[in-house]
């Protein structure tokens, strides 16, 4: 087996972009009073109102343990209301109360000057190369997952 230096494993550069981004996203959303977590559940949250626990973890990207944390820490601050589903008593739907949309709007243009921000530094072409450069590295990864 070759050895292969840091420097020229792609995998080591998307690690430091994402850590990048979550530490500055982290950074610009604590005056809101959210986590990058709680941002992304209250994101998904404004857009898919009744969503489940588990659809929404989907989403987000994490597990169903740790968002019923997320969820509990933003209904322990009123910023979600969880209600029993019509027909499936057993499954909660969570929405946004009015003051959960004042913080995600605070906190998602927060989050979008970083996005802007991010972009700019970028023309079109690049932003496009980029985005389907990204999409192949997803590809190929989950190909090579045992």
């Amino acid at each position: 087996m070759t050895s292969m230096p840091a420097a020229e494993r792609l995998g080591s550069h998307l690690k430091r972009a994402e850590q990048a981004l979550a530490a500055t996203k982290s950074a610009v959303l604590k005056p809101a009073g959210l986590t990058v977590a709680q941002y992304s559940a209250l994101l998904h949250l404004s857009g898919n109102p009744g969503i489940s626990a588990a659809a929404l973890a989907r989403l987000c990207g994490v597990t169903p343990p740790t968002m019923n944390t997320v969820l509990n820490n933003l209904q322990d601050r009123a910023l979600i209301e969880r209600t029993p589903h019509e027909w499936h008593k057993n499954v909660l739907e969570t929405r946004l109360t009015d003051e959960g949309r004042a913080v995600m709007k605070d906190a998602d243009a927060r989050a979008v000057r970083v996005e802007r921000a991010l972009a700019a530094e970028f023309t079109d072409e690049e932003r496009t190369a980029l985005t389907a450069l990204l999409a192949r590295c997803v590809t190929v990864l989950e190909r090579e997952r045992p």
